[in-house]
C-alpha cells in the first residue's frame, strides 16, 4: 500500500479530485465523514466557505484532471476536433469507465458466491477449514467496504447459480454496508460478516424442496422450515465460530417485537448484529422469494418494512437501513418528473435521495444508455416508484428489470467530474 503524505494548501487552491482531510469535529462541517476525495463544485464551495486557513489533502489519494482518465495513444485527438467530436470521446470514455466498474462487481460477486459455495462444500468433512475460508471472504469484502472513500451499492445484472449463495451473499454485503453506516468497530463487523454469510448454513440440512418457503407450504412444512435455524447453530459448533456470530445465526428469523423464531425473543434479547441481520434477511426474502411470482421491489419493500413490519425491526437500524437504501433503493423502476421511464442502479450511501438511475431514451442504443446522476440534474426528479408491469413494453425491454436482484459495492466515482476531466485533456 503507498504510503501517504498529506500537505496542507490554501481553500481557494483546492480542486475537484483532491483527497483531503478536515481536522476539526464532525459537527463543525456539513460532510458526512472526515476525509473523503472533493467531487462537486458544491464541495468546493462548502470547503471554502467552512472559514479555514488551509486543508490538509494527499495527493497520493487524489484523482486529479492529468491522472483521472487516461486516453489511448491511438485515441488522442488532434487540436481541431469540433466540439460534437470532442463530446462522443467523452461519452466513449465515460461507457468504458461505467461497463468497466460493472464488470469489476459483477467479477467479484460471482467469486464471492463461488467460494461460498465452496465453504459450504467442506462444512461437514473439513470444519475448520470451512470457518477459516468463510473467515477470508469476509476479510476481503471488509478491505473494501472499510476504506475511508464512500462506497456506493450497486445493482448487479442477474446471475444464474444456486439460489443460497446469492442470499447468503447479498446479505452479507448490505449487512457489512450498513454495519459501517452504523460506525459498529472493526471487530464487530467481521462478526456480523461471518455471522451473515452462514445465516442459513443450517437449510443444508433440510431437504432441498424445503429450503425455502411459499404460499403453498403447509404447517407441518413451515415447522421443518424453521428447524434449519437449530441446524445452523449446531453448525457454527462444530466450525468453533464466536459466541457474536453464533448468536446471530441462532437469532437472525427473531424480530423486535417477540413475532419470530424459535425463542419468540423481544429487541433487548437480540444483539445489535442479529437486528441488522434480522432486518437485511427479510428485505432480501421480500425482493429475492423463492417463486419470482411474489416479488416484489426494493421500494415496496421498504415501504413494507417500514409500515406493515415495522415493529419487527430495531428502530435505529431499520432508520439508518433506510437512509442508507435510500428511498428508491437499486432495482427500483421510477418515473421522472419529466415523465420518462428509469431504472435505478446506484445508491450513494451518503446521497440516498439522489441515486444513478438509467433512462428510457429510445434515441440511445440500450448497450450505450448512461448512467445519470440525479444529484446533478436541477431539472429531473423522481416522480413516483412503479412497479415493472406497469412499464411500457418498450420501456420494460429497454431497462430490463432484474426478476432476481443482485447487489455489491463499488467506489462512489463521479461520471460527472470524469467527464470534466477528459473535456481538459481533450481541449
Amino acid at each position: 500500500m503507498a504510503e501517504v503524505h498529506p500537505q496542507f494548501i490554501s481553500p481557494d487552491d483546492l480542486k475537484i479530485g483532491m483527497y483531503i482531510y478536515l481536522d476539526i469535529g464532525w459537527m463543525d462541517h456539513p460532510f458526512p465523514v472526515n476525509s473523503f476525495e472533493v467531487r462537486t463544485q458544491d464541495q468546493l464551495m462548502k470547503l471554502r466557505g467552512l472559514g479555514l486557513q488551509q486543508i490538509r489533502y494527499a495527493p497520493e489519494k487524489s484523482h486529479l484532471p492529468t491522472t483521472s482518465i487516461v486516453v489511448n495513444q491511438s485515441d488522442t485527438p488532434h487540436p481541431s476536433l469540433t466540439p460534437e467530436e470532442i463530446a462522443a470521446k467523452q461519452r466513449k470514455a465515460l461507457l468504458h469507465h461505467q461497463q468497466a466498474s460493472l464488470m469489476q462487481c459483477e467479477r467479484q460477486f460471482g467469486q464471492a458466491a463461488h467460494e461460498f459455495k465452496h465453504l459450504t462444500d467442506i462444512v461437514h468433512s473439513k470444519p475448520l477449514q470451512a470457518r477459516d475460508a468463510a473467515t477470508q471472504l469476509v476479510q476481503g469484502m471488509l478491505q473494501g467496504i472499510l476504506n475511508e472513500e464512500e462506497s456506493a451499492i450497486r445493482l448487479l445484472s442477474e446471475k444464474a447459480g444456486e439460489k443460497t449463495a446469492l442470499h447468503s451473499v447479498n446479505v452479507t454485503l448490505i449487512s457489512l454496508l450498513l454495519g459501517k453506516t452504523l460506525e459498529l468497530p472493526k471487530d464487530d463487523m467481521l462478526e456480523l460478516g461471518i455471522g451473515a454469510l452462514l445465516h442459513d448454513v443450517g437449510k443444508m440440512e433440510l431437504p432441498d424442496r424445503l429450503r425455502w418457503l411459499d404460499e403453498q407450504s403447509s404447517p407441518a412444512e413451515r415447522q421443518l422450515y424453521q428447524s434449519h435455524v437449530a441446524h445452523g447453530v449446531n453448525i457454527a459448533r462444530k466450525l468453533q465460530l464466536s459466541t457474536d456470530a453464533t448468536l446471530l445465526i441462532a437469532q437472525h428469523h427473531e424480530y423486535a417485537d417477540g413475532s419470530g423464531y424459535p425463542s419468540q425473543i423481544h429487541v433487548e434479547k437480540m444483539t445489535q448484529l442479529s437486528r441488522i441481520i434480522s432486518l437485511v434477511n427479510r428485505f432480501d426474502n421480500l425482493c429475492n422469494p423463492s417463486n419470482v411470482a411474489y416479488a416484489i421491489t426494493p421500494h415496496e419493500a421498504l415501504s413494507q418494512l417500514f409500515t406493515k413490519s415495522k415493529t419487527q425491526s430495531d428502530t435505529p437500524t431499520l432508520t439508518a437501513f433506510i437512509k442508507m437504501m435510500g428511498i428508491y433503493p437499486p432495482g427500483s423502476v421510477v418515473q421522472l418528473s419529466d415523465e420518462r421511464y428509469a431504472l435505478v442502479v446506484s445508491v450513494n450511501s451518503a446521497r440516498p435521495i439522489k441515486p444513478k438511475v438509467i433512462i428510457h431514451d429510445p434515441q440511445v442504443p440500450r448497450e450505450d444508455a448512461l448512467m445519470i446522476n440525479l444529484e446533478h440534474e436541477t431539472q429531473i426528479g423522481i416522480r413516483r416508484s412503479l412497479k415493472p408491469i406497469q412499464l411500457p413494453k418498450a420501456a420494460y425491454d429497454y431497462l430490463s428489470p432484474r426478476k432476481r436482484l443482485c447487489y455489491f459495492f463499488e467506489r462512489a466515482s463521479d461520471p460527472l467530474s470524469l467527464a470534466s476531466n477528459l473535456s481538459g485533456s481533450l481541449t
